[in-house]
């Protein structure tokens, strides 16, 4: 394994942007992992089902595949400062929306407002997710990006922990009281940003190979005309469905947490709360340790190691589960695992699509973030769960979408080692 020479992470320049653009990082994160305990939350306080409550990912999920686009697209034209301000003001909007859907108890009213705050979390992640890559050195943009995740698993383990001893305590708090709050926050938040400075970066126009060999001018090219480069980009697009099976893994496991361990009658719902924040906590920690690392190793070697460990570890817990080899401990311990290998995906998956990309890194970026909508793969677990009548069974889905990250890690690999050869 070739060390590598340590390279700054950021310029003294863009610490304060850095830092602004890391803040963003924990709001979605909060925002994202809240879903995972509303599942129960409103199963239990509506009387509906598994199936039926994965319409909160649904819901979620669609509106970042629906707004992913134009959220790119507007923010080639406004800048990544005024995308984050929309993206907020958004985000404020669809938790206030809590309070309606509160007084006429209406599941629907829910959805409407998590589509809202899910078109807002579009703009920000669209925007804060390059925007934190290009905040500095590109030998160290997978390591900056990690570190500014590391803060949205910061959000996702508090979330859980917070909004679940309110929704299942004795006294059971109102659903919307949590979201009045992040609302007022959020709404200071983009205050903030809207008086901020942020310096706009520029990107030196890069060379794209793609099918037809041919040259494109990318400074004079529509937002559209750079979509449908990067339709020709197979890299790019390798990248894109790798972040994609991720998305689908990460997001049903944490959607699935709750109702698999009370369902198996190792938890409560509160405790399993504490523990599914408990391992968000893990998963925040894996981003730091990842992003140190990824200083020092390369970033395929390093996700290529975590796509094993969380192939492994899924594939063990459901062997355990139909087997009963160990006693359920060792399965809640395989699960929590899973959440230190996962850490570095997204941040590593994202970073090493856009690389090399140059001017067509905005679009590209609106194209990664339509990727959430793997989200919806919740609904195919839980329909797994209500028709088969197993809890284990729903675990294949992920663990098929981790072999495809896992896939991918090893092609970047050997496309790595081909270059450096022809170099």
């Amino acid at each position: 394994m070739t060390l590598k020479r340590r390279t700054p992470l950021t310029e003294r320049r863009y610490i304060v942007p850095f830092a602004l653009i890391t803040s963003l990082f924990f709001l979605w994160g909060f925002a994202r992992a809240i879903l995972d305990v509303l599942n129960k939350h409103f199963q239990t306080e509506l009387n509906i089902t598994i199936t039926q409550s994965s319409f909160i990912q649904v819901a979620t999920y669609l509106g970042y595949f629906i707004m992913a686009i134009p959220a790119g697209l507007l923010i080639n034209k406004m800048g990544y400062k005024h995308g984050v301000v929309v993206g907020l003001l958004l985000y404020a909007v669809g938790a206030f929306l809590f309070v309606p859907g509160t007084l006429t108890n209406s599941f629907s009213a829910y959805l409407v407002a998590l589509f809202i705050i899910a078109c807002g979390l579009v703009f920000l992640e669209t925007a804060a997710n390059p925007y934190a890559t290009e905040l500095g050195p590109c030998e160290t943009a997978s390591s900056r990006l990690n570190l500014s995740q590391s803060f949205n698993g910061l959000g996702s383990a508090l979330a859980p922990i917070v909004v679940g001893g309110l929704l299942f305590s004795r006294s059971g708090a109102n659903v919307s009281f949590p979201y009045i709050v992040i609302g007022v926050i959020v709404l200071l938040v983009a205050l903030i940003f809207s008086r901020s400075e942020l310096p706009e970066i520029q990107i030196e126009k890069e060379s794209i190979t793609i099918n037809s060999q041919s040259e494109m001018d990318n400074n004079n090219a529509s937002g559209l005309s750079n979509l449908r480069q990067l339709i020709q980009n197979r890299t790019f697009l390798l990248g894109l469905f790798a972040l994609l099976s991720y998305e689908v893994s990460e997001i049903s496991i944490n959607s699935y947490f709750v109702n698999f361990t009370t369902g198996m009658g190792w938890l409560s719902a509160a405790n399993a709360s504490y523990i599914l924040g408990l391992s968000l906590f893990i998963f925040m920690g894996g981003r730091f340790v990842g992003s140190w690392i990824m200083r020092r190793v390369p970033a395929e070697r390093v996700l290529y190691w975590c796509a094993y460990g969380t192939v492994l570890s899924i594939a063990l817990l459901f062997l355990n589960c139909q087997l009963s080899i160990f006693n359920y401990k060792i399965s809640l311990a395989l699960l929590i695992a899973n959440y230190f290998f996962e850490a570095i995906m997204f941040p590593t998956i994202f970073s090493l699509s856009l690389r090399g990309l140059g001017s067509l890194t905005k679009s590209a970026s609106s194209l990664l973030m339509m990727t959430p909508v793997g989200g919806c793969g919740f609904l195919l677990m839980a329909l797994l769960a209500d028709y088969s009548g197993s809890l284990v069974l729903p675990f294949l889905i992920p663990l098929a979408g981790y072999v495809v990250v896992f896939i991918f890690a090893r092609h970047k690999i050997i496309d790595k080692s081909v270059n450096e050869v022809n170099y």
